[in-house]
């Protein structure tokens, strides 16, 4: 479900009432708790905190002239989804989520590919959320970043 939302805003808006409160706090908490640098956009039809070309230049391997992603918000057709590309990057960041996850919910946390899913938004666990924006500064971000790509692992 791309959006064509020119802003995070009007992302925001257009999603169906259920939804709303639940994306527009995951996104202030992202913007609250992320380090210094990530900035928010449109990314991938989702809102997208990224790596401005500011800081790096090169942009998103994979698109240069895309920032390169780092976190994303997405209304999906039977869930929210927020993605972390630092799943990819950093293994024991998703380890540390996993052992986390149950001493904020009960439930079986569903992971995608590089995405948390959320079915029930009435459980999705706000400040778990907020500790792992925490977790990884955007200089870390990077350097991993930067050793995946040349080493062929991200792609």
């Amino acid at each position: 479900m791309m959006s064509k939302a020119k802003t995070p805003e009007e992302y925001v808006d257009q999603l169906p009432v259920e939804r709303k409160e639940a994306v527009e706090r995951l996104r202030q908490i992202l913007q609250k708790n992320l380090p210094r640098g990530f900035t928010e956009t449109m990314s991938y039809g989702m809102i997208g905190f990224v790596v401005p070309h500011s800081i790096y230049p090169a942009g998103y391997h994979v698109n240069p002239r895309e920032p390169v992603p780092f976190m994303s918000i997405a209304n999906q057709k039977h869930h929210i989804a927020l993605y972390h590309m630092g799943f990819y990057t950093d293994p024991d960041l998703l380890t540390w989520l996993q052992q986390e996850y149950p001493k904020y919910l009960k439930t079986k946390i569903d992971l995608g590919k590089g995405c948390i899913r959320f079915k029930k938004i009435e459980t999705i666990p706000y400040q778990l959320i907020a500790e792992l924006c925490q977790r990884m500064s955007l200089e870390e971000y990077l350097a991993m970043y930067e050793y995946e790509v040349k080493n062929h692992i991200m792609h």
